[in-house]
């Protein structure tokens, strides 16, 4: 335990930078002392004594040990740069900036500050249904893993009153940067990385010059295959990730989140039925009615860094890897990579 509780600050206070506190001040090991957003024309006060400013930079006026990035894509790599060149450490939601070359110049970074925690938010991986998927397919029982298909979607790119996330100057890429991110994490911690990718991107529902629409299908060097669509044209919000193995059939339904739109979280798991010609007739279904996700991310956070302990889940590697993974859906539509030069990953 530490002699006193770190110091956090958070730049971003819009509704996942709040989110963000509630965690933070239920850990008995933090206490967000400022926080930093656009909405605030000047700096000041709280009357909890927390302070706050109209810009990130003001919050290294203050003494701090870690910093929490909640800020626009185009904002995410100097602002999370920034804080481990003050000596902070680092939790920076997802994507970790706008392209693949965000996060190599924060690995830049990182690397001659290696006494540094940098974690990154793929929140989706502490939810229950995510979680126990995971034991599932790591216990062997089942056998292994012989295909996944997954969709997630919503029913615009433009949340509330931020439509940066329409714009590429902004953004860096559309529904599949912003939400399909975390399904394609979600397959990769599931089942590693990718050979072959053929994918089609398209913006012709809301002509944006961000796509509303991605499929993708993918090979990995075992030949298990994954197929993908993120969509902003899904008029009831869906997620569902069907996971194939040689014995059983995992289905995860819902996902928790704060508009609590895509419905009930569950996970199916049901067992190969041998010999019947209509599938099975067994399942076992986990209903989860609280998310707990976001308390254990934090948690986990502030013992990685009280501890000296090795990020594990959401390092920078891991962000690397699924950043380039997303551009090379976007570049396997070699027709969308030339409209908007795409660099390759």
């Amino acid at each position: 335990m530490p002699n006193r509780k770190l110091r956090v600050g958070i730049a971003g206070y819009g509704i996942v930078g709040k989110r963000r506190r509630q965690c933070i001040d239920l850990n008995p090991n933090l206490i967000t002392v400022a926080v930093s957003d656009i909405s605030f024309k000047h700096e000041g006060t709280f009357s909890d004594g927390v302070r706050f400013y109209s810009n990130y930079q003001g919050l290294f006026k203050e003494k701090l040990d870690i910093l929490f990035v909640s800020l626009p894509n185009y904002l995410a790599s100097e602002c999370t740069i920034s804080g481990l060149e003050r000596g902070l450490h680092v939790f920076c939601e997802k994507p970790p900036g706008r392209s693949v070359q965000d996060i190599r110049d924060v690995i830049a970074t990182e690397k001659v500050r290696q006494h540094l925690k940098l974690k990154y938010g793929f929140n989706h991986r502490y939810h229950d249904s995510v979680m126990e998927a995971k034991n599932v397919i790591e216990s062997g029982q089942y056998g292994e893993v012989i295909n996944l298909r997954g969709i997630y979607g919503k029913s615009n790119i433009i949340p509330f009153d931020k439509g940066w996330r329409a714009e590429r100057q902004y953004a860096g890429g559309g529904i599949l940067l912003d939400q399909g991110i975390h399904i394609l994490d979600m397959i990769r911690h599931f089942v590693g990385e990718f050979e072959e990718i053929k994918s089609f991107v398209s913006n012709s529902y809301w002509e944006h010059d961000v796509e509303d629409n991605a499929y993708a299908i993918m090979r990995n060097q075992k030949g298990c295959i994954a197929m993908l669509h993120s969509t902003a044209t899904q008029w009831q919000h869906k997620f569902r990730l069907e996971i194939t193995m040689r014995e059983c059939l995992l289905e995860l339904t819902g996902i928790l989140s704060g508009s609590k739109s895509y419905g009930e979280e569950r996970l199916k798991i049901i067992p190969k039925k041998d010999g019947s010609s209509v599938g099975s007739f067994m399942e076992i279904t986990n209903s989860y009615l609280e998310d707990y996700s976001w308390q254990r991310e934090i948690d986990e956070f502030a013992d990685v860094v009280i501890h000296d302990k090795p990020v594990e889940n959401g390092n920078s590697c891991e962000a690397l890897k699924v950043m380039e993974l997303v551009y090379r859906v976007y570049c396997a539509d070699r027709r969308w990579q030339e409209a908007f030069d795409i660099p390759t990953p």
